[in-house]
């Protein structure tokens, strides 16, 4: 099935796998193209509001890459190339401070890739760099790190935790060792244990923990066990992530070679789809352990510190995105450099990257414009997949209209009993939070559907 031939009412999708696409940004990076003309960026910002934005710096370097990967990375960067990098960012960070004018920074976040990839000196120099060229106070400010067990050592995390960061998020997977081999991800427990000690003695106020469920030979117990391994470290948060198999990944290319006709999830579901058996039995064990679900993907502890800051997804606008391939938001324009998966484009977008100067940084060349109805729609699609759920009222204040007026296709959702309403608040109950991925593209727009059609992508 062509993604563009997808069934569109949300009955019609529902019998299918409902993981039929995550929706971790919206517009999705799919639908980002080659602007028209360079667009100046300063103008761009001083028409958003700045008083609470989102510093992001994205490393694109990794030890190893995970089969399952689809994310921008490459594995094994030389170290020229990497220290490169950390003084490129530097450069952006200059050009933005002229961009963005007078601001305040309320959340900061290094992802990847794998951001504990950098030396403790390189680490040292881009916190630095977002401390005295961006202006962000961060020891004030909520602030996080991915990393990998392979890549914590005490020294990392020693310049970490005296910057201010205050959130490690570990990606985990799954602690059996024949699931890891499946994901192509190796790994060992003991690695796994020494890290976690190690981001517990520096003292970070949170751990997260993120493991995948969906993994070729996993069952139900196999996957409660991850999750009470899990669990005796007493995580303030874990995500679960269901596994997709996308192209130029690992484990698509070992599908290919296997004779795999297609990826589509909706054609592969035909031959059964155990998520969501996983996801339901994961969820009610995290709930009975004191965990509230937050999303379909993030459960908090009952011991997590409280954090009144913005999300931790980094998808809010107001999002200042550092590095290739980290994206930007403003209200009506997402902006990144180009996307790929591939090493060898990859390689080729960092180097592109690495050769901007500052004017270049100051304008966008890559990405989004959303109008009207796109807006509408990220406000939706964000607010409805997450805790607390969608604000009628907060909507009619932002957009002056009645959102079921402005998207009628939201009565599907009552008349399939997936949300309950409290007031003006609508959020999704059991059964539409495990249908979040169907959910999500279902609510994208025809423009963004056909642009991600185009560049093979299902929505």
């Amino acid at each position: 099935m062509n993604p563009s031939e997808q069934p569109g009412t949300l009955a019609q999708r529902m019998r299918h796998t409902p993981y039929q696409a995550y929706s971790y940004s919206y517009p999705h990076k799919a639908a980002y193209r080659t602007l028209a003309q360079a667009t100046p960026l300063a103008p761009i910002w001083a028409r958003q509001d700045r008083c609470a934005l989102f510093a992001y710096i994205h490393i694109p370097f990794c030890e190893m890459r995970c089969g399952f990967c689809n994310l921008f990375a490459m594995a094994r960067p030389s170290a020229e190339m990497v220290e490169r990098y950390v003084q490129q960012v530097l450069v952006q960070m200059r050009a933005m401070d002229g961009v963005l004018g007078e601001r305040r920074f309320a959340r900061f976040a290094l992802g990847g890739g794998t951001p504990t990839y950098l030396s403790a000196a390189q680490l040292d120099t881009l916190l630095c760099g977002a401390r005295d060229i961006l202006g962000i106070d961060l020891q004030a400010t909520p602030a996080g790190i991915e990393a990998s067990p392979e890549t914590i050592t005490a020294e990392r995390l020693a310049v970490c935790r005296a910057h201010g960061i205050d959130r490690v998020s570990l990606g985990i997977q799954s602690f059996a060792a024949g699931e890891m081999r499946a994901l192509a991800r190796p790994q060992q427990n003991a690695t796994v244990r020494q890290a976690i000690a190690l981001i517990r003695e520096a003292g970070f106020p949170t751990l997260n923990l993120d493991l995948i469920y969906g993994i070729a030979g996993q069952t139900v117990a196999s996957l409660l066990a991850s999750i009470d391994s899990a669990l005796a470290f007493r995580p303030e948060e874990i995500y679960l992530y269901p596994l997709y198999v996308r192209e130029q990944t690992g484990l698509g290319k070992i599908a290919r070679r296997q004779g795999a006709d297609t990826l589509n999830p909706i054609m592969l579901a035909r031959d059964g789809d155990s998520r969501l058996t996983l996801y339901a039995a994961a969820r009610d064990h995290l709930r009975a352990q004191g965990y509230v679900q937050v999303s379909m993907r993030m459960f908090r502890a009952p011991h997590a510190p409280t954090d009144a800051g913005p999300s931790y997804c980094c998808q809010n606008d107001g999002m200042v995105g550092l590095g290739a391939g980290a994206r930007s938001y403003t209200s009506r324009l997402h902006y990144s450099s180009e996307y790929a998966v591939a090493r060898t484009e990859t390689i080729g977008i960092i180097d592109n990257y690495l050769a901007l100067d500052e004017a270049r940084f100051a304008q966008a060349e890559h990405g989004y414009q959303l109008g009207d109805e796109d807006q509408r729609r990220r406000y939706v699609i964000q607010s409805l997949l997450t805790d607390p759920g969608l604000d009628l009222d907060a909507y009619t204040g932002r957009f002056g209209s009645d959102c079921l007026a402005d998207l009628p296709q939201l009565a599907e959702l009552f008349a399939l009993e997936l949300v309950t309403q409290d007031g003006p608040l609508l959020r999704l109950n059991d059964q539409g939070y495990a249908y979040a991925d169907t959910i999500g593209p279902w609510l994208a727009s025809n423009t963004v559907r056909a642009l991600m059609a185009e560049s093979g992508q299902a929505c």
